[in-house]
């Protein structure tokens, strides 16, 4: 998968990704339109086919599953960070988002071309080639089925 670079900071926590106030509603669109609005207002216009590229502590805060949701409806491709909440992790692959954990800083700006791959468990940018944690194969199998509720339906 290929994407530009929406670059964000240590710590976003899910209120950030998603801010409470819309979770009102069960409108997903609505949840895309706003995604990220109080770290930045016009960054959903940026996110379809984006790889959204974190520092640590990626998804912290409430387990609100609608954060995970949000960034899957507003066409983000996938999500690196340096670390992830465990419980925005779970929901993440859940709903079919790729994550990567890349354990040291990563050389890349907003807007910068980005390759990830979860088969090769790599990340690359700007020339550069950076290892990421390898997914269990249950949590691959849920991905490529487009989430875990997709992935049920299709075993049936």
């Amino acid at each position: 998968m290929k994407g530009k670079v929406v670059r964000v900071g240590d710590d976003i926590d899910t209120d950030l990704i998603i801010a409470g106030r819309y979770l009102r509603t069960k409108d997903r669109s609505l949840w895309a339109e706003h995604a990220f609005e109080d770290l930045d207002p016009g960054m959903s216009s940026r996110l379809p086919g984006s790889v959204i590229v974190a520092g640590k502590n990626f998804g912290c805060g409430s387990s609100r599953e609608q954060a995970a949701i949000a960034l899957k409806e507003a066409g983000a491709v996938a999500v690196v960070a340096k670390s992830f909440a465990r419980i925005f992790f779970r929901n993440a692959i859940n709903r079919g988002i790729p994550l990567f954990e890349v354990e040291g800083p990563m050389e890349c700006d907003d807007g910068d071309e980005i390759a990830v791959s979860l088969e090769g468990s790599y990340v690359e940018t700007g020339g550069k080639r950076y290892g990421s944690l390898r997914l269990s194969d249950r949590m691959m199998e849920i991905i490529d089925a487009g989430g875990i509720i997709e992935l049920r339906r299709r075993d049936r």
